[in-house]
């Protein structure tokens, strides 16, 4: 995961070096600069400002990191057709390591540098911190990847291109009980993240929905490593399927782990198991079989393919749901200050609203929350590779 993270980052100063002679004009509060960038100021009114927020160093900079790639990506292609009614974008991104307070003191930055708008954060946490402020300003703001519930309910401003944590846990009970005809089920999550607890609680309701018995509902901390008591206690009750809600490196230690106890079941999970494959050592892949989660494209998809075939030129690595999110919320942003025919905040909060855009992520509008209404991928591993198993709808 850290050999990972860093590979990720030292892509970015690459990136970052380069487009330094290209379209999009951005700005950094890394460590080295301050948020300063060395770059002339373009002259006021030639370009339109939209603020990007994203932990680009830290703990959770691999997500971030694949957020912005994607975001840079589609603002600059957008820049290449000639960008918004002539004028070109200027991306302004600022590093918020992970951190809630980093995230609101950048935003406010962001702010005092003219934005129009934000695509941001990438994490729940820092999100909802940014939104509440954001939400006073009525700033257009558009989280990429912030799956927390509360981020929508904080302002009619606040709108976010993925699905959010109850959805993905409802959806994968469905999968489990109508696909996969589960009886029995059971639950490990994370007891320190949002995003962990929130898909376990909203796959356990909807399970009972269903019908299905929830023979465990175990947690574990955030910085175990070592879940055999657990997945052992687990076992025991003869679930036909797990649910894990949790992120690519502690998910692949986990299906690892289980399947040396013996377990053969299905093993299901969220969006955050997107990358499972990049870090599974390759004597032990087999151990994903069976396994499937929420995703929030298919990447089999014309458009999908597509856009992971470009990445991949661009960055020299494989793109997965963060990055997708992050171009398609490029395109949203776009649109909507298109549509909108005005920099003003108003008319933009308005056209993000009546947003009917074909995406990447799929065909994207949005509920009278600002929450996405579009189809499911659940997705399958499958011989060390991730295919379409079927698409649920909303």
């Amino acid at each position: 995961m850290k050999r990972f993270a860093a590979s990720l980052l030292a892509a970015l100063m690459v990136l970052t070096m380069a487009a330094c002679g290209g379209n999009t004009n951005q700005q950094s509060s890394t460590p080295a600069d301050g948020g300063n960038s060395s770059a002339p100021a373009a002259p006021a009114g030639e370009t339109i400002k939209i603020g990007c927020l994203a932990p680009l160093t830290g703990e959770v900079s691999v997500y971030g990191i694949a957020t912005y790639q994607g975001i840079k990506m589609g603002v600059d292609e957008i820049n290449a057709a000639g960008g918004i009614d002539g004028k070109q974008i200027e991306l302004i991104v600022m590093d918020e390591k992970g951190d809630s307070v980093e995230a609101v003191n950048a935003y406010n930055s962001l702010v005092d540098q003219g934005v129009v708008a934000i695509i941001g954060d990438v994490t729940s946490k820092p999100c909802i911190a940014v939104a509440e402020v954001a939400a006073e300003d009525n700033m257009p703001m558009l989280t990429a990847t912030g799956t927390a519930a509360e981020i929508t309910t904080i302002g009619s401003n606040v709108f976010r291109t993925c699905f959010m944590d109850p959805f993905q846990g409802q959806i994968m009970a469905t999968f489990a009980a109508d696909n996969l005809g589960a009886k029995k089920v059971a639950v490990m999550y994370d007891t320190g993240s949002d995003y962990s607890q929130g898909l376990a609680d909203s796959f356990k309701a909807q399970a009972d929905t269903k019908g299905m018995e929830l023979t465990a509902f175990e947690g574990y901390g955030t910085a175990d490593t070592d879940f055999t008591s657990i997945l052992n206690k687990i076992i025991a009750t003869s679930p036909d399927a797990i649910f894990v809600p949790d992120y690519y490196g502690d998910v692949s230690l986990i299906l690892g782990q289980a399947r040396v106890a013996g377990y053969t079941g299905a093993m299901l999970g969220g969006d955050g198991w997107d990358g499972v494959l990049g870090v599974m050592p390759a004597d032990k892949m087999t151990a994903t079989d069976n396994g499937f989660f929420s995703n929030h494209y298919a990447t089999a998809d014309e458009a999908a393919a597509k856009f992971l075939s470009q990445y991949k030129t661009l960055f020299d690595m494989d793109g997965n749901a963060f990055s997708a999110l992050g171009y398609d919320s490029a395109y949203i942003m776009a649109d909507a200050i298109k549509r909108a025919g005005s920099t003003d905040k108003d008319a933009i909060v308005t056209a993000l609203a009546a947003t009917d855009l074909e995406c990447v992520t799929g065909h994207v509008t949005f509920d009278a929350n600002g929450d996405p209404i579009k189809s499911v991928a659940v997705t399958e591993f499958k011989g060390g590779e991730a295919v379409l198993n079927a698409k649920v709808s909303a």
